[in-house]
């Protein structure tokens, strides 16, 4: 495939994800193309990194899992943090982020602030698990009504 331009160049996607559902659609999106720029919590990294078998201190989960990325810290609970956000956004396509719902309104770093930054801006989202809530599944869907199976 050398020489052959893949379907994303040229976009550069800003990863607000942790653990496994998030960093996966931004290492397929690095895998067609995209420049992907991963932030990790300051001290502590995603928590992939202490998960799975390890060789030489790296999980095996993590490096599938953020492969082709270029990784920073950023701590998105600081108003710094989220002022670096605010700074990137203008020169990204994408944001990509998995927090629950609320947590980027909750910060000034939800669609409505950021494409207000950058109106050519895509956001793809895929919240984590909605708690306290007992008519979600964890993925925050409504869960499907109960059927019962008939028995013979």
């Amino acid at each position: 495939m050398s020489g052959e331009r893949r379907p994303l160049e040229g976009i550069r996607v800003l990863e607000l994800a942790q653990v496994v559902a998030g960093p996966f659609c931004g290492t397929l999106m690095a895998e067609f193309g995209a420049e992907v720029i991963k932030t990790e919590i300051p001290g502590k990294g995603d928590d992939l990194r202490r998960l799975g078998p390890s060789e030489d201190g790296t999980s095996y989960w993590f490096a599938v899992d953020n492969r082709n990325k270029k990784l920073m810290t950023l701590d998105l609970h600081t108003a710094g943090g989220q002022d670096v956000v605010r700074k990137l956004v203008p020169h990204c396509d994408v944001v990509l982020e998995n927090f629950r719902p609320g947590v980027l309104e909750r910060w000034g770093l939800g669609w409505e602030d950021l494409h207000r930054i950058n109106p050519r801006l895509v956001m793809a989202r895929r919240p984590s698990a909605a708690r306290g809530t007992s008519t979600a599944t964890p993925t925050g869907r409504p869960r499907a009504p109960r059927r019962s199976i008939p028995t013979t």
